[in-house]
């Protein structure tokens, strides 16, 4: 009975091989949108979209918000800003105004030193509560890097926000932090991105995080109206003949396992465990 089990499941797989190939070779456009903050590159929402250096950390919840992964938990995102290249995030732990002298437990901030992000200069952190004994001040920006989560009660940030107004009134403080990030610009992703060339969407192979252009008749390495796309078709033909082999041959498995599986019924009515007629598969 084991030997008819494992037959049997090398039909399955005979049979689910080429639509697995086919699945893994056509990927879907990528969403554009989280909510009201639109997602271009080099970020993306699904995998194999914008660039694999910020590849898992953004995260569309279910309810439609943006968040930011980092190795301290996840933040909102309120807005990000693709042409001064910022995120901006809010810590539901950190102090404000409405807390008063309400120090709450926090949590230290932190993000992944092998992304491209960075902690924005233009923030401002305040540490409540602290500990004379502990905690030296220094009037440096190195002092943000010690950050006393053991001897403070809590912290804030504040960064400044540009309003557009005459200076020196042209900045206005908010609560948030504001982390950078950087484009890695290739003149692959700005030939897939031109509409000339089809405008296509900048994106990955989720397995070698090579770099593919989506169109919507499917992934090249190029651009999507590249005068060679012949040549892709060719090859996605030789591919499908390929597909259509096997197909031809998981058929044949199935047949023989058919033929097989009779034969071997009158001595071992019971298949793969399967105890009734109801629920036999053969």
């Amino acid at each position: 009975m084991g030997s008819t089990c494992s037959f049997f499941f090398i039909i399955i797989l005979l049979v689910h091989l080429p639509f697995l190939s086919l699945t893994t070779a056509q990927a879907s456009l990528c969403r554009t949108s989280c909510g009201d903050i639109p997602i271009k590159y080099p970020f993306g929402i699904d995998d194999g979209c914008g660039s694999p250096y910020y590849r898992h950390i953004l995260v569309c919840s279910d309810s439609g918000k943006l968040e930011l992964r980092t190795p301290s938990g996840r933040y909102l995102v309120r807005n990000v800003s693709y042409s001064e290249r910022h995120i901006l995030l809010t810590d539901p732990f950190m102090w404000n105004c409405q807390d008063s002298d309400n120090f709450r437990p926090t949590r230290p901030f932190s993000l992944d030193t092998s992304t491209h992000f960075s902690l924005s200069p233009q923030n401002e952190y305040l540490f409540f509560n602290c500990s004379e004994d502990n905690v030296i001040i220094q009037p440096k920006p190195i002092f943000c890097e010690h950050f006393p989560d053991r001897y403070c009660a809590s912290y804030t940030s504040v960064y400044w926000k540009d309003i557009g107004a005459p200076q020196p009134y042209d900045q206005v403080p908010e609560y948030g932090i504001r982390v950078n990030f950087d484009i890695p610009v290739t003149t692959r992703c700005l030939l897939c991105e031109d509409r000339v060339k089809g405008g296509g969407t900048c994106g990955f192979d989720t397995q070698t995080q090579s770099f593919l252009c989506l169109c919507e008749k499917g992934n090249v390495t190029t651009y999507c109206k590249d005068h060679s796309i012949a040549g892709h078709n060719r090859k996605i033909g030789v591919i499908a003949g390929a597909v259509t082999g096997v197909s031809a041959a998981g058929a044949l498995g199935v047949v023989a396992g058919v033929w097989y599986l009779k034969k071997v019924r009158a001595t071992a009515p019971v298949t793969c465990g399967v105890q009734s007629n109801e629920n036999r598969l053969f």
